[in-house]
């Protein structure tokens, strides 16, 4: 969609003889149906009355296309302003212009990222503007089919009208976007520069018949995205499909082949830990941009997203494309229905019923991701509901999908690959936590290496010593405060008695600590690997869960007051104490489950407890088969 479409003349004419500010707000209302904040109207005054000074060159073609604010489809990123036309060999052209009004920037040592005050009173970082001008092109190229398919050629630049050359925003670490897109800066000089760009990419007008064409566009991934996706796939054993796995991705295959808006499809894929869900959901990915439909991967936590981008990414330009097929499950608030093709929810059962930042957008999140797509792909386990937050149970989703006239499919993800295959080794744990009475309680000690230790110095040299491949890690449950995130050098946890001191993941590493090869040192949590494997994972378990008597119980009060996943719970327990007492219960077993579930050949277990640690050793004894 593009709130503004006119011609260069059609533009300076507005800009003259009406407050353009005041246009493009008029026409973002009618074409949303939502009022625009009063300092994007003044951003707008300011920024587009720069623009038609630019554009008050008798070389440029009165008739070359003028768009404002297009908005990306399947994004939430709008472009600042856009040009089309043909060069002096007559071929298309659109430059894509990302408007900037700062003054001024801090430089950082991320990549492509810069500190500067956006819209608001304190700076924070975000992407360099030639970054969002080349990224924002990068998305048009791979899935606009007006561009790909049709020679388009995309000229991002940025153009920061207010900021005076300082040796920061321009600064060499930024020179691989500055090359992709052009910045330009206040000043004369600048402003012919910028003049010049244009002028060099359109010498003929197209009565923006170009934007016309991009506006309407079909989404759907280029060949050269998909070939890429394919090829990455390809090249890694982790991606293979084995057994059932195949059963279900052929399943799914045919059912997005057949969905459409009259006749919408959801299909429920039940596996539990190791089952292969997310590699099933990959693979579907790269097979439905092959056959050119819309898809996302879409998952509630953002480690595993980041995970799959990380492999699946090649150079900077495929890894921008490629991110934008994976979302959060909050990103469907205001989607129109059935813009996807296909949506792949992975880890379903961590669907919330709120979206945003404070949990106060959309109505929820089951019904928003069925209601988005032609055909829905709930990949779920019900015992890794992990939070109070956590909606999708299974009968949940089928409720939603045939509430809304979906057809349902359920399939099922059998065969274990995690714990080096060993189904008795679940059995023996859900029993062990008290999550289910399973008739089988013993588990192959010779094929999963389960082991209890002493102490929790001892556990993590032993997982570093197993971190050969980069592919072993220590995690906790989280019953301890994040005092690092505001003081760097403090310790989150502190266990004096074994003089052992770490962090959380939580800041540096972020979404890919399971794959940093730095950050051995720290300690995860849920949030930071489920959904995701190691060969052998460490498990701190904290005082929220203690051995009593011979049996496990539970203690929500000894959860960090930093854990928001069980946020709120003691306004829930005036309400409702037995209730949410059951609730809680679960959460904590179902948390130390995924937890004791992500290693692929062995998991060490440490309790701060004495009695729980005796308690699992002598589960072990009664479970070990040599």
């Amino acid at each position: 969609m593009i709130i503004y479409q006119s011609t260069k003349s059609g533009f300076l004419h507005d800009t003259d003889n009406r407050d353009i500010d005041d246009v493009i707000a008029t026409a973002y209302l009618a074409r949303t149906g939502k009022y625009v904040p009063q300092a994007e109207i003044r951003s707008w005054r300011e920024s587009l009355g720069q623009m038609a000074k630019i554009l008050r060159d008798e070389e440029m073609p009165d008739d070359m296309g003028v768009g404002i604010e297009y908005g990306i489809p399947q994004t939430a990123k709008r472009i600042d302003f856009i040009l089309s036309g043909r060069d002096a060999e007559n071929r298309p052209h659109v430059i894509v212009v990302e408007l900037k009004q700062w003054s001024s920037s801090r430089l950082s040592d991320k990549d492509g990222i810069v500190i500067a005050q956006r819209g608001g009173a304190y700076e924070r970082e975000g992407p360099h503007p030639c970054y969002q001008a080349w990224s924002y092109a990068a998305l048009l190229e791979g899935f606009n089919e007006a561009i790909h398919g049709g020679g388009i050629g995309l000229r991002p630049c940025a153009y920061l009208h207010n900021y005076i050359e300082d040796g920061v925003i321009n600064h060499p670490h930024y020179a691989p976007y500055i090359d992709k897109a052009p910045l330009f800066l206040r000043g004369d000089a600048e402003r012919q520069r910028l003049r010049d760009f244009i002028n060099r990419h359109v010498r003929r007008g197209d009565n923006a018949e170009l934007l016309y064409q991009v506006e309407n566009g079909r989404i759907r991934p280029s060949k050269m995205l998909a070939d890429s996706l394919g090829s990455m796939l390809r090249g890694s054993r982790e991606f293979v499909l084995v057994d059932d796995q195949k059963v279900v991705y052929e399943t799914v295959l045919s059912l997005a082949r057949n969905a459409h808006s009259d006749a919408k499809q959801v299909a429920i894929v039940h596996g539990g830990p190791g089952t292969g869900k997310s590699v099933v959901a990959v693979n579907l990915l790269a097979e439905l941009a092959k056959i050119g439909l819309l898809a996302k991967y879409v998952s509630k936590n953002a480690a595993p997203r980041k995970v799959y981008e990380a492999k699946l990414a090649g150079d900077r330009f495929r890894k921008v494309q490629i991110s934008s097929l994976f979302s959060g499950s909050g990103a469907f608030v205001d989607t129109a229905p059935n813009t996807f093709d296909v949506l792949l929810v992975d880890e379903a059962h961590r669907l919330n019923r709120f979206s945003g930042l404070y949990g106060n957008l959309g109505e929820n999140q089951v019904k928003e991701v069925i209601e988005s797509a032609k055909c829905t792909v709930l990949f779920v386990d019900d015992d890794q509901m992990v939070t109070l937050n956590d909606i999708g149970h299974s009968t949940e989703l089928e409720r939603w999908a045939t509430r809304l006239g979906a057809q349902v499919t359920r399939l099922e993800l059998a065969s274990q690959f995690r714990c080096n295959g060993s189904d008795g080794y679940l059995a023996w744990l859900d029993r062990t936590l008290g999550i289910r009475d399973t008739a089988n309680i013993e588990f192959d000690a010779g094929t999963f290496d389960f082991r209890v230790i002493e102490s929790p110095t001892e556990l993590h040299a032993l997982i570093a010593e197993r971190n050969r491949n980069n592919k072993s890690r220590v995690v906790a449950g989280y019953c301890w405060d994040w005092k690092s995130k505001k003081d760097p050098d403090a310790y989150d946890i502190v266990l004096d008695e074994h003089d052992y001191r770490k962090q959380w993941n939580l800041d540096r590493y972020g979404s890919l600590w399971l794959i940093d090869p730095d950050s051995i040192d720290e300690v995860g949590c849920i949030h930071t690997c489920q959904g995701l494997e190691l060969d052998y994972v460490g498990v701190i378990v904290g005082p929220d869960l203690i051995a009593r008597e011979g049996r496990l119980v539970t203690s929500a009060e000894n959860r960090s007051r930093h854990d928001r996943s069980i946020r709120g719970y003691k306004k829930q327990l005036l309400s409702n104490p037995g209730k949410t007492r059951a609730r809680l219960d679960r959460i904590i077993r179902n948390t130390y489950r995924t937890l004791m579930t992500r290693g692929m050949k062995g998991c060490y277990v440490y309790c701060t407890d004495a009695e729980t640690r005796q308690y699992f050793r002598r589960a072990k004894e009664a479970g070990e088969v040599e």
